[in-house]
């Protein structure tokens, strides 16, 4: 009384799940979104990344920085493209990495040009 009977059904059969119509709603669906994800997130980081190497590329002498580990101190000698040697305090000067350094706080005035003395 409870329990009703079930009857089979017959009907049409079942679509292709790769037919070319599901194909081509894939593309539509994830075309847009790969877009989207294009302009939001790699093209930005992209730019982030340049900027972050052109800051690094430009280090020079008397630069205020702020290394990796949170230490503070000033460039006094930029030694090649991936190392510069910064004093952390009086008379402590240590080498380090450009990749780093974690900000460039405060720029230095450019070194003047050393004139050679008139005889």
């Amino acid at each position: 009384m409870f329990i009703t009977e079930a009857f089979a059904q017959t009907g049409a059969a079942a679509p292709s799940a790769y037919g070319t119509d599901s194909i081509m709603q894939m593309v539509l669906l994830f075309a847009p979104l790969m877009v989207v994800w294009y302009f939001f997130l790699i093209r930005p980081q992209r730019a982030q990344a340049k900027k972050r190497q052109d800051t690094l590329s430009s280090i020079r002498r008397g630069d205020q920085v702020v290394l990796g580990g949170g230490l503070l101190g000033k460039v006094t000698k930029v030694i090649d493209d991936n190392e510069v040697e910064v004093e952390i305090a009086d008379g402590i000067k240590v080498r380090a990495m450009r990749s780093y350094i974690a900000e460039v706080r405060v720029k230095g005035e450019p070194v003047k040009a050393e004139t050679p003395a008139k005889v």
